[in-house]
This record gives structure tokens, sequence and C-alpha cells, in this order.
């Protein structure tokens, strides 16, 4: 540039508008933005969430079926980022079926779209509305309505709860997520799930706990009896509970149950895992075919023969030479 009778423009006249920070409506725009996508899309498989829907300790909305398909084992083929992707978007929080709750929602329906509303106010559930869910039972309110309420059952199912398993849904506020944050420290510690169900592997450690305990008074019994053998300076009370902690039955090595058809108690949970697993091993098999049928017509293992395609047309005729006269 220059020397054509133009002029170079400054910075000062390219940026217009200097940098600053978005207020409160631009804030407050982009947080329904991500609120409304949160409420309509599953963060796991960014499919439109459908029933049955379920959520973790952090309120946060998932379909079940993509649950269960990051539950079950990953093909070697799957790319390593996906994984990481994936495992980035529970956090740690979804390690079995037991850390999530089956949120039931009262829909309605209106023409062809359907609508989550709550059963006591018939307020619509979503971005513009706090909702919470009940554990266990798992049925979704308003706000509103439960603070109205004010009672130990649930209206839907008469099922008991407590004030702290009320779980907001898709929580922005800083004090829910600190009280979600705080029960879950609290659960973890008592050895239970957020659906109130015991934590894998948790009657294991205290079985250890206990046998470290009785070997330890084992031991003290031991010096106290001036080197006799332990059977001899235990109490009966003693000797039972190291001949229970050692007739254990086996556990497997990682602790968590292999989701199995026959050992899954819910009806739906069994037929969803059933059809994750069906729709996993028919990727695979149309992976390892790689080439479809309609492609594999094309092409021959037996070699061109120029007399067996004479009368196919120019897609597998192939070309000939002309016979020399």
């Amino acid at each position: 540039m220059g020397n054509d009778g133009g002029s170079i423009p400054t910075r000062r006249e390219l940026v217009k508008n200097a940098a600053r920070n978005p207020n409160t409506s631009e804030l407050k725009a982009t947080q329904i933005e991500a609120q409304t996508h949160a409420w309509t899309y599953c963060p796991l498989s960014n499919r439109p969430l459908a029933a049955p829907i379920v959520s973790d300790c952090a309120g946060t909305l998932y379909n079940k079926d993509a649950i269960l398909e990051q539950l079950l084992p990953k093909d070697d083929d799957v790319p390593a980022s996906i994984i990481k992707e994936k495992a980035d978007v529970l956090q740690g929080r979804v390690k079995g079926l037991r850390d999530v709750v089956e949120v039931k929602f009262t829909v309605v329906k209106e023409g062809k779209v359907e609508k989550k509303i709550c059963p006591i106010t018939s307020k619509e559930l979503g971005p513009s509305t706090k909702a919470v869910y009940l554990v266990p039972c798992g049925h979704a309110f308003s706000e509103v309505a439960i603070r109205e309420v004010a009672g130990e059952s649930c209206v839907e199912c008469n099922e008991s709860y407590t004030s702290e398993n009320v779980i907001p849904i898709l929580p922005i506020a800083k004090e829910d997520i600190r009280k979600l944050t705080a029960r879950t420290n609290k659960l973890k510690e008592a050895g239970v799930t957020h659906s109130l169900k015991k934590a894998p592997g948790s009657k294991k450690r205290k079985k250890k706990a206990e046998a470290e305990a009785d070997s330890s008074a084992a031991d003290e019994n031991v010096s106290e009896t001036n080197g006799k053998p332990p059977a001899e300076g235990l109490s009966e009370k003693t000797k039972a509970r190291l001949v229970g902690s050692g007739s254990g039955t086996p556990q497997s090595r990682s602790g968590t149950s292999t989701p199995v058809s026959s050992g899954i108690k819910n009806a739906a949970t069994a037929s969803l895992t059933a059809k994750v697993l069906d729709e996993q091993e028919e990727r695979n098999k149309r992976r390892k075919m790689g080439l479809n049928d309609n492609l594999k017509s094309l092409f021959s293992n037996s070699g061109y023969s120029a007399q067996t395609h004479k009368g196919g047309d120019f897609m597998t005729r192939g070309y000939s030479l002309p016979k020399k006269t």
C-alpha cells in the first residue's frame, strides 16, 4: 500500500468499538439460551431429551440410553477424544445407575408440542421456571409449589423425603450449587449414592475395617497373654467375627455389578439395556463389513472376464481390446 493515491488506515479507524464486558441484559440472554439448550438436549448424546430422563447429583438432565451406552465397555476403534469429551461432561459423577435418578415429569400435549408442567401449579417447567425433583421418587415440581406445600411426603406417590433431598434441576445460583456439593460429600462419607442406595464396595470397605480392628485386637490379646496363640487369647465374639470375615462370598475385581439382563430387576431398564446392546452390536457389524452389498456388487474376486460381462452395462462391462483383423 502507498504511492497509489490512497491512504493507509490506522488502528483507531479500523477498530470502531473497543472491547467491553457484556452488560446485564446480554448476560441474562446468554444464560437463558444455555438453559434452553440444557432443557432440550442431552449433553452426552446431543440428541433431544426424551423419556426416560435421568439426573445426576448436580441436577443435569440426560437421556437414560445415553448413560447406559456410556457405562458399557467401549470398542477399541472409538476415538480417545470422544471418550475424553464424554468423561468431561460427566466429571466422574456417574459411575453406575445408582448415581442417577429417573426424573418423572408431568407432560401435556398442545398439538404436536409436549410441555413439562408442574402438577400442582400447572406452570411450564423450563428455563423461565425454577424446577426441582424429589429423591428417591423422582417426581418433578416447581420450586414454589414444594416451598408452599412444605410436606414430608410426595403429593404424587406419597413417598417420604427430606428437605436436603429436594434437588434443583439445572441450578444456576451459587447457593444451590453449594448445597448440592455439600450433600454429595455427605452421602459419599456415608457410603450412599445420589439415589440413596448403598454405594458399590461400601460393604467390602466396612468388612475390611472390621477385620483390621479385629486383627489389632488379636495382637493386643497375644501381647497380654504372653505370646499365647491368637485363638486362645480371643473372646468367642471376636473368634466369630474373624471366621465370618474370612468366609464372605467373593466379589468381582472391579467391585461393580455387570449389567446382565437376568440380574436387572427393573423391566424398563432391562429392555433399554438390551436395546442399547443390540444397537452397539449392529454398529460393530456394519463397521466390520466395510462395504455394503451395492458396492460389493461392482467388484469381483475372480477377475474380469469379457465374455461374462459382455451383456452388462458400462459400469460392469469394462473395456476390452478390439480383435485384430
